[in-house]
């Protein structure tokens, strides 16, 4: 394997696992939220107990996605100079308005949020709690703002920079509102508030399977469900405006995605298929021109195909195609349960379904597997770009690093992430099993 390979490898590990817990963050922290509102609004202490609970958990989630995001700033400068250098200006705003309008927000307020129930007045810790809720959201917008300047870049220009060229900023708002951002970012929350909704929903199905903590879990899986409906939908919204985007500042990405190959014909969508990059063909189940009516509200109007690209332009159809088709197919999966998981809780039957309860017990990995595999679909369709159209990925990494470093610190980093996540599941398992810390009308529990 090459350098460039192998460095990309090394960062998609990382990235990787450290997405595991941002969404999480996102997702819990509008659910505290909506359970310290409810104590504040009714003075039923159930509702403080369900903040208490999930409060420990937001902050163990919370420290595990600091620690994993640090490792990620490091990369850049070590693998990927070339690449740091020409987006340095572009990153490096983005990148500071998190520090300064974010991060530095979550750290004020986090230590109020664990720590303050008996030292502030209840208003003050909601306050806090709203503070730190909102932190999280803010951070994702600078890192989409970056990421999604990668895709379609706005609002800068190119300048000679030593023995090389780079990217600056001439208007600073348009990089912010670059012509895929607002897609974007609301695609993420919405997967953001799957994830920290499905966990809500996945441990109060493991109480009410168990027996144990029945209000407590009751309450919370309302909740949880909640989010997760209203989420799960939106997800689909934000998904079809993200087609109609693509389709006019990345087509081949949006061509990718679908196995479309002519170079101008309408296209069909495929439920499953695999694509055939040598033959240039793609084989499977499709509703014809159902995507010429997503794109252009027209059942024939054509779609631009791969073909209408230097094959050196295009990037990896198949794992582009199967990861986009993986992250639809669950979210349509977890439209469904979440339908089914009201319905059952409305008319009174959930907690009389074990097998019901036990798909929503692992329903927890669903949305993660979604947005492992959105985030490939979309940095892989981007290829062979690291910044679309303007600096291609095997022209990013850094000549100094030799092919012989990198697995090294491939090695090293797993073996600390494996460390790290085993340590998370214990954590995070011994809470659940020790459950709630007060009196409840579901039972008794205490740490």
């Amino acid at each position: 394997m090459d350098v460039g390979l192998l460095s990309r490898i090394q960062f998609g590990l990382t990235i990787g696992f450290h997405y595991i817990y941002p969404p999480v963050s996102i997702g819990l922290g509008l659910i505290l939220v909506i359970m310290e509102g409810m104590y504040l609004r009714t003075g039923n202490k159930l509702y403080e107990q369900l903040t208490r609970f999930w409060v420990k958990i937001f902050a163990l989630i919370f420290a595990l996605g600091v620690a994993t995001g640090i490792v990620m700033e490091f990369q850049f400068g070590m693998n990927w100079s070339v690449y740091s250098r020409y987006v340095g200006d572009v990153f490096g705003s983005a990148l500071a308005a998190e520090g300064i309008l974010a991060f530095f927000l979550e750290s004020t307020f986090l230590g109020i949020l664990v720590f303050g129930w008996d030292r502030v007045k209840p208003r003050t810790h909601f306050i806090s709690t709203i503070m730190v809720a909102l932190g999280a959201p803010l951070s994702a917008i600078w890192i989409v703002v970056a990421n999604s300047w990668q895709q379609t870049p706005a609002g800068h220009h190119i300048v000679d920079f030593g023995d090389g060229v780079r990217a600056e900023i001439v208007d600073f708002w348009q990089v912010v509102f670059n012509p895929s951002f607002l897609d974007r970012i609301s695609h993420v929350y919405m997967g953001a508030w799957q994830a920290g909704a499905f966990l809500v929903v996945s441990i109060s199905a493991y109480y009410l399977l168990k027996g144990k903590h029945l209000e407590f879990a009751k309450k919370a899986m309302a909740i949880g469900l909640f989010v997760a409906l209203i989420s799960s939908l939106g997800q689909l919204a934000t998904g079809h405006s993200s087609a109609h985007t693509l389709a006019e500042t990345q087509p081949a990405k949006l061509a990718a995605l679908e196995g479309h190959y002519p170079a101008s014909q309408p296209a069909g969508l495929y439920i499953l298929g695999w694509v055939n990059e040598k033959e240039q063909k793609t084989y499977g189940i499709q509703i014809p021109g159902m995507l010429s009516f997503m794109v252009h509200w027209d059942f024939d109007e054509p779609v631009t195909g791969l073909q209408a690209f230097p094959e050196d332009e295009r990037p990896p159809v198949n794992i582009v195609f199967q990861s986009y088709h993986l992250m639809v197919a669950i979210g349509f999966c977890l439209i469904f349960l979440s339908f089914l998981a009201v319905f059952a809780l409305w008319k009174g039957f959930l907690t009389k379904s074990a097998l019901l309860l036990k798909i929503l017990i692992a329903s927890v990995l669903l949305p993660q597997l979604a947005n492992q595999a959105g985030w490939m679909s979309a940095e892989i369709g981007r290829q062979p770009w690291v910044v679309y159209g303007l600096l291609k990925t095997s022209e990013a990494y850094s000549p100094s690093v030799s092919a012989g470093e990198v697995p090294a610190s491939i090695i090293i980093f797993s073996l600390v992430y494996l460390v790290m996540f085993g340590l998370f599941i214990f954590i995070l398992f011994d809470k659940i099993k020790k459950g709630p810390v007060t009196d409840s009308p579901g039972g008794k529990a205490g740490l």
